[in-house]
């Protein structure tokens, strides 16, 4: 059982780091976008949110809850203490929170609102928000990544 929970943390933090990637990269191409095509863009991006990175995020949160379970039910209640699972467990649930409360919320509302119109200037509010947000969640990932990484 614990391949299956390992492998589900797995595929979620790959689709976390890999949607959160393609958003970014999206982003930076369409910089150079009109005001008419950063609609389609964010709209685009939100899609990579809803689809991608929060359910991947989500994925790699709960599979790390459960795999924390069962590892310390197997060794007899003591889970081991290691500073690289501690960074991986605290940064993972700090950069999901992030992404799960802020950056998919923030992407829904992205895209509902038309970059030309009168909210032109809460779109573009919105797109910095999400800009900071991305990357903030995106270091608290790969800093997951390594503590893993390192604990292997």
């Amino acid at each position: 059982m614990i391949r299956f929970w390992l492998f589900v943390h797995i595929l979620g933090f790959t689709l976390w780091i890999g949607g959160a990637l393609a958003a970014m990269v999206a982003g930076i191409a369409g910089r150079g976008e009109d005001r008419a095509g950063l609609g389609t863009l964010v709209r685009t991006q939100a899609a990579v949110q809803k689809t991608l990175v929060a359910p991947g995020a989500l994925l790699a949160v709960l599979s790390g809850v459960m795999l924390t379970f069962m590892v310390t039910s197997l060794r007899g209640g003591e889970a081991g203490f290691s500073i690289w699972l501690v960074l991986m467990q605290g940064a993972g649930l700090v950069g999901a929170l992030i992404v799960l409360t802020v950056g998919l919320p923030t992407a829904a509302k992205l895209a509902r609102l038309d970059p030309e119109g009168p909210g032109a200037a809460y779109f573009d509010e919105l797109r910095q928000r999400q800009r900071v947000v991305g990357s903030v969640a995106g270091v608290f990932a790969l800093t997951a990544l390594v503590g893993g990484a390192m604990l292997a």
